[in-house]
């Protein structure tokens, strides 16, 4: 008798584990479908890595190349053209021939890498008494705590519509140099001026990682690509215009 009782104890036991475990995965299994896929702001390299010589990679595009509703952006490794995602979509523009080249493709590896997915946004226009690099910062972290983002932690945003004025630069930096400054970052390669022009613009806002992918002078990384998509690249300058849209992560779907 007390060897049965010993093995239906056991018996027992099993069976409510196996319940147990059973109800555990479907569980986990409805939480998935109720809630589509998100990631947080990830990146890889660093900003004082570049500054201080070190081009070299330290990711490869065709690892996102999977992911939906992939935004990102960066510098291509040996600092040889700027990363654009949107939405999944590539636009990494390069300097050929002194002029602007866009590639298509998830081919390139990255010195640094900032990128986030997400699945939907919520729009809010941007008031036309923006008119200052500051004020648009204190506007997105403004808006952001008004939807619940957590400002203590990097988020992604966009900013789409006609841009007032816009300053840009694509890096092309030349092999063997060693002297690395914000200003010659700026002016290697290709760089311009655009004004009144249609233009989607990522950014990813920051207050703890100056150095690693803001500059130690703000606590955004912009960059943008046109409507027409034949420029994009690394944002230095921004004016909003009139009529322009400010696009932050939906709190349902991005957690």
């Amino acid at each position: 008798m007390t060897s049965g009782k010993s093995t239906y104890q056991i018996t027992i036991k099993n069976s409510l584990g196996y319940i147990l475990g059973i109800s555990f995965l479907l569980l986990a299994s409805c939480k998935e479908v109720q809630h589509p896929s998100y990631q947080k702001v990830a990146h890889s390299g660093a900003l004082r890595t570049i500054m201080s010589g070190d081009l070299s990679a330290t990711a490869s595009l065709d690892t996102l190349a999977a992911k939906d509703h992939l935004y990102a952006l960066g510098a291509v490794a040996q600092l040889e053209g700027e990363i654009q995602i949107f939405d999944g979509t590539p636009f990494i523009s390069s300097v050929n021939e002194n002029e602007v080249a866009i590639d298509p493709e998830f081919s390139k590896k990255a010195a640094l890498l900032v990128y986030a997915v997400v699945p939907s946004w919520k729009e809010t226009k941007i008031p036309t008494t923006i008119s200052t690099q500051e004020a648009l910062e204190a506007f997105i972290i403004e808006t952001a705590a008004s939807l619940k983002i957590d400002t203590n932690v990097p988020f992604p945003f966009l900013i789409e519509g006609n841009a007032s004025s816009l300053s840009w630069h694509i890096i092309d930096w030349p092999e063997g140099d060693t002297e690395h400054t914000h200003q010659k970052h700026k002016e290697s390669g290709l760089n311009g001026f655009l004004a009144d022009t249609e233009v989607s613009v990522l950014g990813f806002y920051s207050d703890k990682h100056k150095g690693v992918f803001t500059h130690h002078s703000t606590n955004l990384h912009m960059h943008f690509k046109t409507k027409d998509c034949l420029l994009a690249g690394h944002l230095d300058g921004f004016t909003p215009g009139s009529k322009m849209f400010l696009k932050l992560p939906k709190q349902d779907t991005y957690k």
